[in-house]
């Protein structure tokens, strides 16, 4: 059963991408011009997409891999170009029925197939590898440090997903953006002290099969992001 805060901020999330940020969104993952902001965040996604395949071999035949908040698709369809077989799980179903009107034919034998739902069902079985863009960061440290470790147990290889990282900028922003009715703002993000939060992870009883690989810190305009790596021993 899934905790109750957890219940309640991925349904704000869904009714934000689903009712207010769908075609700004549509904008953000095309090829249009944008404004320059947007640019810097776009150019930022691109690279810490990157950032998250290079913690994976060019051969994935035989992985199967969940791309946990997986948007319009972009990781999950290059992982499955890779051979990989890829389930893309996102909350906004308007996000994955625009994302599966533009899939492309997928190399290597590999196969994906997005859905909406949510991310930490266990109805989803059991994979290789997990990996997430960009989801987690809009839950608090606790929040999202049970949702690794409950994907944990359902993952034989590894984890690489991104946090977003406790700056004095960040920090900034996410204290003015409590100032605005929730109604006129994006869910919230929530920087955490990475170390601090990586360690106590890896410190609990459940996790101790796992430990820590490469990072890697994006830094784009008002994008700021970083990968973590976690690898099942």
């Amino acid at each position: 059963m899934q905790d109750a805060a957890y219940i309640k901020r991925r349904d704000e999330i869904q009714t934000y991408f689903d009712r207010t940020a769908l075609d700004a969104w549509k904008r953000l993952i095309s090829t249009e011009k944008v404004s320059g902001v947007r640019a810097t965040v776009r150019a930022g996604r691109d690279a810490m997409r990157q950032a998250i395949l290079d913690r994976f071999g060019e051969d994935l035949s035989g992985w199967r891999i969940l791309d946990a908040g997986c948007g319009a698709g972009p990781l999950a369809i290059e992982l499955a170009h890779r051979g990989a077989d890829v389930l893309g799980v996102d909350l906004s179903p308007q996000m994955i029925e625009h994302a599966n009107e533009a899939l492309p034919a997928i190399r290597n034998d590999g196969s994906v197939r997005l859905t909406a739902g949510d991310m930490l069902s266990p109805e989803h079985g059991d994979f290789d590898a997990v990996v997430s863009m960009d989801a987690l960061i809009h839950y608090s440290g606790d929040e999202a440090t049970a949702a690794i470790a409950g994907l944990a147990h359902r993952t034989s290889r590894k984890m690489v997903f991104t946090l977003a990282p406790r700056t004095g900028f960040l920090a900034a922003m996410h204290k003015l953006g409590g100032l605005f009715p929730r109604s006129d703002r994006s869910p919230l993000i929530h920087p955490v002290v990475i170390d601090q939060m990586m360690n106590r992870m890896l410190a609990r009883g459940d996790m101790q099969d796992w430990s820590r690989g490469e990072t890697a810190r994006i830094s784009s305009g008002f994008y700021i992001s970083e990968a973590q790596e976690l690898v099942r021993s």
